[in-house]
């Protein structure tokens, strides 16, 4: 049986180091990405604007001046196109490293909040250049409450699990009744309680459940003689 336990823990262990360094590959693969993306607009910005114009200018004077009548919008177009790019990867980026200690559902969101603000941002950005700055900090605010909105859930959890590590109505090893669930506190995370039922099952209770519902603190089991 010794034998087989310690299997098992081994097994454990390398199944944690494997979804670690898988977790690490895709971080690392987004970094690069994210380095080429930025890299890449900084030389399409280059060429579109220093040596192109010379290029045009030196073949055909006209030509070169009806392109930077319409190298704003050119720039515009780049602009959106590599920052929205930019953004998807710089939210991957922070996903993936939000998965080494929380769960896909709680990344998740926070991916999608980093998404909407930075695609508002960007649009913001966009509508300011063009000289309709006004358009621009409207938006700007509007993708704001949007943000605020998609993370209000994740947010009010991180606040419940601190009123709860202050307040202490329960610690770990209390049995509870919290939400309808009763077992044995096991831990409290930033986002979840984790509470061990008698089936051996995990229970993990929103904090923000917790601090609004109804806590009931049961006795200890008497020990058998």
């Amino acid at each position: 049986m010794l034998i087989i336990h310690r299997l098992s823990l081994d097994a454990r262990r390398m199944d944690q180091e494997v979804k670690l360094e898988g977790v690490a590959k895709r971080t690392g693969r987004n970094i690069f990405k994210l380095v080429l993306a930025l890299a890449g607009y900084v030389v399409a910005s280059l060429i579109l604007n220093l040596y192109l114009p010379g290029i045009l200018k030196e073949a055909s004077p006209s030509l070169a001046e009806t392109y930077l009548q319409y190298l704003p919008y050119v720039n515009l177009v780049v602009m959106l196109g590599f920052g929205y790019l930019i953004v998807i990867l710089l939210a991957n980026l922070i996903y993936w490293n939000l998965r080494l200690k929380h769960p896909h559902s709680t990344a998740q969101v926070i991916r999608n909040a980093v998404k909407i603000i930075g695609i508002g941002a960007l649009i913001a950005s966009a509508l300011g250049g063009s000289g309709n700055a006004a358009t621009g900090l409207a938006i700007g605010g509007f993708m704001g409450i949007v943000a605020g909105f998609a993370t209000r859930k994740v947010l009010g959890q991180a606040v419940a699990g601190l009123f709860l590590l202050l307040m202490r109505p329960f610690k770990i090893g209390d049995r509870v009744i919290v939400s309808g669930e009763e077992g044995i506190i096991k831990d409290i995370t930033t986002f979840y309680t984790k509470i061990e039922k008698a089936d051996g099952d995990i229970a993990l209770i929103p904090n923000d459940g917790v601090i609004g519902g109804k806590i009931v603190l049961k006795k200890s089991k008497p020990t058998q003689q």
